[in-house]
């Protein structure tokens, strides 16, 4: 519990009030964005002194600071450009997703081992132990696919939309996206997850039936 306190606290909570407080204040968007990025660098040195390994969650913090940045830095500043800034980042995201399908492990392989153990060495241990699975390699693969898709539509959507719409009524549907698209998809993960985990125990309930059949 202490560790995703303070994951969440480096990577979610204080960036955004330092983003807030520092725009606030005056500060540049692009000035307050950097000074906000020192919280997943403070998560990921906490982490790696608890546990010996770099946080994966910090890393991918990271990566969309820097893109954002890049974006907010050599981007022209037009109002319909900013309004489609979060869907270029959240689609180099999707992008970074299906590329990862071509790496030995899939990007959701690593948050999954993130959000779906409690960081010890003998969860993590248990976890990579899956991988020598089918049903679980295929599981992360989809799960990544699917993940890759949802973001790389909705930077699609959001980008025509945002020429199509006026701005006021993009402001209002940029907000449901922002919110919308990964509640659905943590939904399906969700839903998917079980039943994937259900098909598995019933398969491996199978295979000890007919194991001792095929050894009589």
């Amino acid at each position: 519990m202490l560790s995703w306190a303070v994951t969440i606290a480096c990577n979610v909570v204080l960036p955004f009030v330092t983003y807030n407080q520092l725009t606030e204040a005056g500060w540049s968007d692009f000035s307050a964005l950097v000074a906000s990025g020192v919280w997943p660098v403070v998560d990921m040195v906490v982490y790696l002194i608890w546990h010996r390994r770099v946080d994966e969650f910090a890393v991918l913090t990271l990566i969309f600071l820097v893109l954002t940045l890049a974006v907010s830095a050599v981007g022209p500043h037009s109002a319909r450009l900013l309004l489609v800034k979060d869907s270029l980042i959240t689609g180099l995201f999707g992008v970074v997703c299906l590329i990862s399908l071509a790496a030995p492990r899939p990007l959701m392989f690593y948050l999954g081992r993130k959000f779906g153990t409690d960081g010890s060495t003998s969860g993590i241990a248990q976890w990579n132990g899956l991988w020598r699975h089918e049903s679980f390699r295929r599981s992360m693969t989809r799960i990544t696919m699917v993940w890759g898709l949802g973001y790389v539509v909705e930077a699609i959507a959001r980008v025509g939309l945002s020429y199509a719409l006026s701005t006021g009524a993009m402001v209002a549907v940029n907000s449901v996206l922002a919110y919308g698209v990964p509640a659905l998809l943590i939904a399906w993960t969700i839903t998917y997850s079980k039943r994937a985990r259900a098909q598995g125990r019933a398969q491996a309930a199978a295979a000890a039936v007919e194991q001792p059949a095929a050894a009589s």
